[in-house]
């Protein structure tokens, strides 16, 4: 999954600062509410909620949003909305496996721009269960490798995560992505955290058990459906099973 985790790790950096940036901060805050709600509003004591707000926080959400976030999914502000988690499943260009995860409060508006979204980048929606099976859930945890003035190196990576559960851990180039159980997300994530090593991102994903590899065409294609459904409101996240060579990502980035 090389090439699909290059461009997403390169994308969420970008997201800091591009145009979308009001658009990302508000899906963040909707998943504090959630995780808040559910929960409850203690980060220490629960885990889904700290995650949550870390990830907040390396956006550059501000500190009074994400008190209100949690506040209003505790119970303890007025105004949180009732949200329910909805997956749909599809297939883009070159028979590319979509799962579409939507955190919505209007269902049936949900589903309509998640259709409209599909058929108008050359996808469609599968019934459910035709594509979830291509995909097994896991933890997965971003860790940059230039951190406050100093190098962190894959031994570095490995030696802090092993013991703690991490499977596997891959070389993404100004980062390392370590994949785990997705029960032992939080364990990772704590047992770096022990070591001194920061991470970007720390989440429950989909990750893919085969990939289809793309060429410029086909990757022009499947990245244009990609971002077409993240930049729904209801969208929370996108995985899909594309992998794309180091070389046609470079093309494609240009």
């Amino acid at each position: 999954m090389s090439g699909h985790s290059k461009w997403a790790t390169t994308k969420h950096k970008k997201a800091v600062v591009d145009a979308k940036r009001s658009k990302l901060n508000t899906k963040l805050i909707k998943n504090i509410e959630v995780a808040a709600r559910m929960g409850g509003g203690d980060p220490a004591g629960n885990p889904t909620l700290y995650d949550a707000i870390q990830k907040a926080k390396k956006s550059s959400v501000t500190k009074d949003n994400i008190d209100r976030a949690v506040q209003r999914g505790s119970g303890a502000e007025a105004g949180g909305a009732e949200y329910a988690t909805i997956m749909y499943e599809g297939y883009g260009p070159n028979g590319v496996a979509f799962l579409i995860e939507c955190l919505t409060d209007n269902k049936n508006r949900a589903a309509m721009e998640v259709r409209t979204a599909m058929s108008r980048n050359g996808g469609s929606l599968a019934d459910p269960g035709s594509v979830s099976y291509l995909f097994h859930r896991k933890g997965v945890i971003i860790v940059p490798t230039s951190q406050e003035g100093r190098s962190v190196s894959e031994d570095d990576v490995l030696e802090a995560t092993l013991e703690a559960g991490a499977e596997d851990v891959n070389d993404l180039g100004e980062s390392f992505e370590v994949v785990t159980e997705a029960t032992d997300l939080v364990a990772v994530r704590t047992a770096l955290q022990a070591a001194g090593v920061d991470y970007d991102s720390a989440d429950a994903s989909f990750v893919p058990s085969m990939q289809v590899e793309l060429d410029h065409d086909g990757a022009g294609k499947v990245l244009r459906l990609f971002e077409a459904l993240e930049d729904l409101d209801d969208v929370q996240n996108v995985f899909a099973n594309f992998d794309i060579p180091d070389d046609v990502l470079e093309t494609v980035d240009a």
